[in-house]
């Protein structure tokens, strides 16, 4: 079992955790910052976000994986539970099949979606919306970092409980 303390240790290890003045994605500041291209690249971050993940799925269990960052989290933890998953675009493509929700997806089958970091939980909530749309029940979100601003409330008001790996306070209180 990945214990919360040896996340954040292989966190820190490939250096994803960084002080300093950040601008976020939806244009608050910050005085950390996760860096999940930095986490997501990283193999032995990788693997055990894989591990955890897979350890709090049901053997039945569909990932719906949020693009960008929840794709390599869902591929992995796909592989590493023997599970099939599916992408949620931000937006539907223009060409080709014009999809939003990519892969095998049928009507009323159960997705957990899969995020790399929340602040205020909107992109996750996004992605919840869509495998709605496209017929998927979703009732629950696995993420790696919870920021504590706001995530979890947003989406307990959308019906889904989120379960992250690590919260803020748990990189902030190992500096």
């Amino acid at each position: 079992m990945v214990m919360t303390d040896d996340l954040v240790q292989l966190l820190r290890d490939a250096d994803a955790v960084k002080f300093g003045e950040f601008e976020l994605s939806h244009g608050g500041t910050s005085e950390y910052y996760v860096d999940k291209y930095l986490f997501e690249t990283d193999p032995d971050c990788l693997r055990a976000i894989a591990e955890a993940f897979a350890e709090r799925l049901d053997a039945d269990a569909k990932l719906g994986g949020v693009a960008l960052g929840g794709v390599p989290l869902a591929a992995a933890t796909a592989v590493e539970a023997d599970v099939p998953y599916v992408i949620a675009r931000k937006q539907a493509k223009e060409y080709g099949t014009g999809n939003r929700i990519e892969g095998r997806l049928e009507d009323g089958e159960e997705v957990v979606v899969v995020e790399d970091i929340a602040t205020t939980g909107q992109s996750a909530v996004d992605a919840v919306e869509a495998l709605r749309d496209a017929g998927a029940e979703v009732n629950r979100a696995l993420l790696v970092v919870d920021r504590e601003e706001g995530g979890r409330e947003l989406l307990a008001e959308h019906g889904v409980e989120m379960e992250a790996l690590v919260t803020a306070s748990d990189l902030l209180d190992a500096e």
